[in-house]
């Protein structure tokens, strides 16, 4: 794992179910990029000694090869493993108004769906997505973000 030399790390690792499909676009210079809805579940109990069950959306984005493959083999619910790290964007509104969006850029996507777990997708298995940095920054042109 590398650190950089202020001793500092940013690494997030997620285990969830999909929202919904992946949305899959493409850049001007025709990079792949992919948006998920990634859902965490966290159970505790409250006052009255009930279980509470409290669900946290995060916002994923994958690229290029990788974003390709997420958006060919996972589908709403299907259950994956992200590893990557936050980033916060920024950008003007149609309006001109600041915006902001912290996000999870992923650096590696496992799927965990055995066949048969959910709705089969592909008659072939996924293929083996690699531990690349797919990151790349969001270009200039794209108006009125997130996706």
């Amino acid at each position: 794992m590398a650190y950089d030399s202020k001793g500092t790390l940013n690494k997030v690792m997620l285990i969830g179910r999909l929202g919904q499909d992946p949305e899959v676009k493409y850049t001007p210079s025709g990079a792949a990029v992919a948006t998920l809805s990634v859902a965490t579940n966290t159970s505790y109990k409250d006052q009255d000694g009930k279980i509470q069950e409290q669900t946290e959306w995060n916002r994923v984005v994958v690229w290029r090869k990788q974003a390709e493959l997420v958006g060919q083999y996972c589908k709403k619910g299907h259950r994956i493993y992200v590893e990557g790290k936050l980033v916060t964007r920024s950008w003007n509104d149609k309006d001109g108004n600041k915006r902001y969006a912290t996000e999870v850029q992923a650096d590696s996507i496992q799927f965990l769906e055995a066949k048969g777990d959910r709705e089969p997708v592909s008659h072939e298995p996924p293929p083996a997505v690699g531990e690349a940095n797919f990151s790349e920054p969001l270009p200039a042109d794209v108006d009125d973000l997130p996706f």
